[in-house]
């Protein structure tokens, strides 16, 4: 993993346990958001990016959501090929209801995690 993925795993971490936590108290929209905003810090690391396409994967099967589960392998494709090559839209939530090739603007506090991840390789 390079040491972006080192440094913004462990928000990518707290997003991923926060969507388990609502879809354990049986709130599986906000469960989702927490999976799209895992998804905005983790898409400049192939190791996180993919990590969380199969966390959406494990959500969409779970919840029997077809849609969001068919677009999914192809996705975690694209995160395993495209994200070391920079071909990823920054931003973008990562959901089925947004295309792959769209950006996205990035709510500020994400923006803050991501700044901070990136300046720390400069320290």
């Amino acid at each position: 993993m390079n040491t972006f993925g080192r440094r913004i795993e462990p928000a990518v971490t707290s997003e991923l346990r926060a969507a388990a936590q609502k879809e354990a108290a049986g709130d599986g929209a906000a469960s989702f958001r927490h999976l799209e905003r895992a998804h905005v810090l983790g898409q400049a690391s192939t190791v996180q990016h993919v990590r969380v396409h199969v966390q959406m994967l494990l959500w969409a099967v779970r919840h029997r959501v077809s849609r969001e589960a068919a677009g999914r392998v192809l996705r975690i494709i694209g995160a395993a090929t495209k994200t070391a090559i920079g071909w990823v839209p920054t931003g973008n939530t990562g959901g089925s209801n947004i295309s792959p090739f769209r950006p996205v603007p990035i709510p500020a506090d994400l923006q803050k995690v991501l700044d901070s991840a990136h300046a720390a390789r400069h320290r």
